[in-house]
């Protein structure tokens, strides 16, 4: 008993010897501070971007539905100067457009010329003539029923015959209806029949919609610029069909763009209005910009670098910045040129 209590002890006196050489040695110890937090980095944003003009580049191709188009005629060659609207292809179906267009045309004339006749009902010389017999027949039919009535005044008294009083009776009740007749077709000619009227407004109406639509499909069978610009490519000439390329591609070269592929991450640096500055191969000197757009989309970077560690994968956005006039002038021919883009903060 002696003995356990012994033994219990010393182990008591070790685990208290043991603890308090641990919180001595912890308090000699110094502790690290906390972290300080990092200040905001005001460095720029490096990119690698394009060269590309402000209004893109436009592929010129027929109006959608037209199938298995030609070029007939092409009307501009790569580096020709084109106003918005003028046409600068036609396709092999232009001419019969152009003659079923005609054909519309002139049938919109027929229309108009019988509505303006039904409209106006008749000639001036048809009412006066239609008016003086309408008179004729008017003095005829009061002579006539003068005649019928004195025929029936001297059948009552005895002095005149039936058969006489009856045939007067009759040719004034004729002169009646010739009268009446007449009248009615004075009025076909003062106003026409609203039926009549509105058989001729349908045919007119039918005959517009038919030269619209012919001036319509005029049109598609011509190839026009959308905007003033510069042919850049020619991709179908004259009696080649039109494939998937479309006929040209065409752009206004007077203001260039920096298309920049930003990182991500460095999206929070960015502003618009910031300068940047563009680095051309080739070119000893540095061209200005400023940022203009951020794009909205996040997408996979599309520029090949030289680095074969480069992330492939990176994941970038469209930054669109407008080149200064030197700029301008300088790269107005090197569209889809690779540069590298160095953004302000």
């Amino acid at each position: 008993m002696t003995r356990t209590r012994l033994v219990t002890g010393a182990l008591l006196l070790l685990a208290l010897a043991l603890g308090g050489w641990w919180m001595l040695g912890n308090a000699a110890t110094p502790q690290p501070a906390p972290p300080t937090p990092a200040a905001p980095s005001s460095a720029g944003v490096g990119a690698l971007g394009r060269v590309e003009p402000a209004s893109r580049i436009l592929r010129l191709a027929p109006a959608g539905g037209v199938e298995g188009a030609r070029i007939a005629r092409l009307l501009v060659a790569e580096g020709d100067a084109v106003a918005a609207g003028q046409v600068v292809a036609e396709f092999h179906d232009a001419a019969l457009k152009d003659a079923a267009l005609a054909q519309a045309e002139a049938q919109l004339a027929q229309a108009a010329a019988r509505l303006a006749r039904t409209r106006a009902a008749g000639r001036a010389s048809e009412v006066a003539a239609q008016r003086a017999r309408v008179e004729a027949l008017r003095n005829a039919e009061a002579s006539a029923r003068r005649e019928a009535e004195r025929a029936e005044r001297l059948q009552r008294s005895g002095a005149g015959a039936e058969a006489t009083a009856e045939r007067n009776r009759f040719a004034a009740n004729q002169a009646r209806a010739e009268r009446a007749e007449a009248e009615a077709a004075l009025d076909t000619l003062l106003s026409p029949r609203p039926e009549d009227l509105a058989l001729a407004l349908a045919e007119y109406t039918a005959a517009e919609a038919a030269v619209a639509r012919a001036r319509a499909e005029a049109g598609m069978a011509r190839l026009r610029a959308p905007i003033a610009g510069t042919v850049l490519r020619v991709l179908t000439r004259a009696g080649e069909a039109v494939g998937n390329d479309g006929v040209l591609e065409m752009a206004d070269l007077t203001a260039m763009d920096v298309v920049a592929e930003v990182f991500e991450t460095d999206l929070p640096r960015l502003r618009q209005g910031a300068a940047a500055e563009v680095v051309v191969p080739g070119e000893p000197r540095r061209f200005t910009a400023t940022v203009r757009e951020i794009g909205w989309q996040v997408r996979r970077t599309t520029q090949a670098g030289t680095d074969p560690v480069a992330a492939v994968d990176a994941r970038t956005v469209e930054v669109r910045l407008t080149l200064a006039p030197d700029g301008v002038a300088a790269l107005a021919r090197r569209s889809n040129m690779q540069v590298q883009v160095a953004i302000r903060p």
